[in-house]
């Protein structure tokens, strides 16, 4: 870990940012891979899935981004400490909302009768790939802000915490994935199509990342209000798409454990690592 801290310190918080987004997507090129060796998936196992992926979002939304947003509210605006974390947190929702009904998109599990967003005669392959890359633009965001407020040198902001987020965003896009590819595969699509927009819906990540920690870095005011936008984004994403999706079926007590042990994982990392 020390290692890791000293490269991210001596190449600068955009590179780190940009390697360390560069690692989530790759683990979801990994996941995606899955489908050369799987056509099928248990519903029991794809919902576990989910729930962890939420887990691990919401988790990372307080302890990684709301928590250190409230901190530096106090320092950079004393008189109104509340102000930035509630107003970026409130944003960070809206803009999701916003492009969540004007972007044609498809959740995982959903029949394509139930699109959402502005009507397309557009595939569903296309439309699902959209919906996860709308999933995972807030998760590149927060590391990116994350590895700029490091760079910055600010208090409760630590090269440590950011790879600790980079970590756990990793690891619950392994599976996420898996869950994207191996469905598709099961629709018809050969497997190395599978593959190809499984991995695609993340390769947005290094794009937020980077420019999340370019933003915060020139414009150090908007710090608290970048941090608390990103976890808004990020509970958005968990309550409009992510629990919804493990709610469809019969495997709810195990989308609900998953969600537990995903929160438990990103809450570990980012105590003991940040």
């Amino acid at each position: 870990m020390q290692l890791l801290i000293a490269y991210a310190q001596e190449i600068g918080p955009v590179y780190a940012a940009l390697l360390a987004t560069l690692f989530t997507w790759s683990l979801t090129a990994l996941g995606a891979a899955m489908v050369f060796f799987f056509k099928t998936m248990h519903r029991a196992v794809l919902d576990t899935m989910l729930g962890f992926t939420g887990g691990v979002m919401l988790a990372a939304s307080y302890w990684s981004l709301l928590s250190p947003a409230i901190a530096l509210s106090e320092q950079f605006y004393p008189t109104m400490p509340w102000m930035p974390a509630a107003v970026g947190f409130l944003c960070g929702g809206l803009l999701l909302f916003g492009l969540d009904k004007l972007l044609p998109h498809l959740h995982l599990n959903f029949a394509e009768h139930e699109t959402e967003g502005i009507k397309t005669s557009w595939y569903g392959t296309t439309l699902l790939v959209l919906a996860i890359t709308l999933h995972n633009i807030p998760e590149g965001l927060a590391v990116g802000v994350l590895f700029g407020a490091a760079g910055l040198g600010l208090n409760d902001s630590t090269y440590s915490a950011a790879i600790a987020l980079a970590i756990g965003i990793g690891i619950q896009n392994l599976p996420e994935g898996t869950a994207i590819s191996v469905p598709l595969r099961r629709q018809g699509l050969s497997r190395f199509k599978s593959f190809w927009y499984g991995q695609l819906s993340a390769i947005v990540e290094p794009v937020a990342g980077v420019f999340g920690a370019v933003m915060v870095i020139h414009m150090q005011f908007l710090l608290p209000f970048a941090l608390a936008f990103a976890a808004g984004a990020m509970v958005y994403v968990v309550i409009e798409e992510v629990i919804p999706e493990t709610q469809r079926d019969k495997y709810t007590d195990l989308s609900a454990l998953g969600f537990i042990g995903g929160f438990l994982l990103m809450m570990i990392l980012d105590v003991a690592l940040g």
